[in-house]
């Protein structure tokens, strides 16, 4: 990993590499000991790219169409996507006993969207701790309810996917219903939720809880994240209860108010990039998917497995409103105030986000069939990471199909690291004058 001599900034390098090992996956997943059956390089490259942006849309079913070894590949796709490539990298090179120079560092930071340079090596060591710790023990925890149902072999195998894909928000299961056979589960539910929402809240987040271990100790950005994930959680279980509480399609077919209550809460927690579904998407009231096409875009936390503009980059938009609406100039909270460059970010990310957004929707409303609300779903699920679908994942065409990829990849590597791996960035040398605008 000599990048002494590259010539391109840590964001183009990122997305490079993150390139190379799409291509590579692809071409894994076309070998023929992958697939039971002939899948075309198209939906190879789907899968392939949906397994590195810890997505978890499928236009194959990955139980039936892939092998064991096709499994495999996608599983260890979806571990280098979720913890980062570059993560995987540095850890090589530790290992190695190598010396990890400024420009590698650089681009750990850009991975990990990390607010600074320093400290991005014990970050990286950390996350591969924490991370495969609760996997591990995820992994164990769930082999109690499948072991016993499917074998030591296939229980412990099943396990071991699902305990990856959760904990990376992937929504990749083995079986072509998902998790809707274990609806009112309660140890696969509160397994899975736990995994996902570990994983989406931040690495940073979890690092910071474990050293401190006291709230009030925690920084501004952990107590957000927290407080933030509780509220946004509770809220959308509630929501999804009561529109869906007479639904004969979802909740009411339900019998008991124990099962009701366990898919309102998974499907409420999940749509924050998990992408695991425990009740029928395409039969859910048309309120609740206006709900989940929110939560899908706000997505999970910074430094995290998962996607969307991040609950951070939507809490500090919010507080801009209500700042200018209290007529105050500067953002406060929890007495301590946000600095302006975090503001123009939060807008540039949302900006960015809205803009590919619409191009997306635009292209497929002309080269699809389905319907504006299937297709807005689709193209927010794959820009969040989420991975939920209304079922039309498998009939969109091939260009369809590419623009869902297109979609993933943005979503994944995020608006700023693309928009700034093609921008080239100045220096403000001269400042003018200023001079008012007519707005609003």
């Amino acid at each position: 990993m000599n990048l002494k001599y590259i010539r391109l900034n840590p964001y183009q390098l990122l997305v490079l590499v993150f390139l190379f090992f799409i291509i590579l996956g692809t071409l894994l997943l076309k070998l023929p000991f992958s697939t039971t059956s002939s899948v075309s390089w198209v939906d190879a490259l789907f899968t392939t790219t949906s397994a590195m942006t810890v997505t978890g849309l499928a236009v194959v079913d990955t139980g039936t169409a892939y092998t064991i070894f096709g499994q495999i590949v996608i599983v260890l796709l979806i571990q280098v996507g979720g913890l980062g490539i570059m993560s995987f990298a540095v850890l090589i090179l530790i290992m190695l006993g190598k010396k990890i120079g400024f420009k590698e560092r650089l681009i750990v930071q850009q991975a990990l969207n990390a607010t600074s340079i320093g400290g991005v090596i014990k970050l990286v060591k950390n996350l591969f701790i924490y991370s495969f710790t609760i996997e591990i023990f995820a992994m164990l925890l769930l082999s109690i309810k499948w072991v016993p149902e499917y074998g030591w072999a296939k229980g412990m195998y099943y396990s071991f996917f699902h305990s990856i894909s959760a904990f990376n928000n992937a929504g990749f299961s083995i079986w072509s219903d998902n998790l809707m056979k274990y609806v009112g589960d309660p140890l696969v539910n509160l397994v899975i939720s736990f995994l996902f929402i570990l994983g989406g809240i931040g690495f940073t987040v979890l690092i910071d809880i474990w050293h401190k271990r006291n709230f009030k100790n925690l920084s501004l950005h952990s107590k957000l994240m927290i407080i933030g994930t509780l509220v946004i959680n509770l809220f959308a279980m509630i929501i999804v209860f009561f529109l869906e509480y007479g639904n004969p399609n979802t909740l009411g077919s339900l019998t008991s108010l124990g099962d009701k209550l366990w898919s309102a809460y998974f499907q409420a927690v999940t749509t924050r990039t998990a992408g695991f579904n425990t009740l029928d998407i395409g039969s859910l009231h048309e309120g609740t998917i206006t709900l989940m096409l929110l939560l899908m875009f706000v997505g999970a936390g910074s430094a995290s497995t998962g996607g969307g503009i991040k609950l951070t980059t939507f809490i500090v938009i919010a507080l801009s409103v209500l700042t200018f609406l209290r007529g105050k100039s500067h953002i406060t909270i929890a007495n301590r105030s946000i600095k302006d460059n975090i503001i123009y970010r939060s807008l540039a990310v949302l900006t960015i986000s809205i803009v590919f957004i619409f191009i997306s929707v635009f292209i497929l409303n002309i080269t699809e069939s389905e319907p504006f609300l299937k297709l807005f779903f689709e193209v927010i699920s794959a820009f969040g990471t989420v991975g939920l679908s209304m079922g039309i994942t498998v009939d969109l065409s091939i260009l369809g199909k590419l623009i869902i990829v297109l979609t993933m990849l943005f979503g994944k590597l995020g608006p700023l690291t693309l928009a700034l791996s093609i921008a080239k960035q100045e220096k403000e040398k001269i400042k003018y004058p200023s001079e008012d605008i007519l707005t609003g």
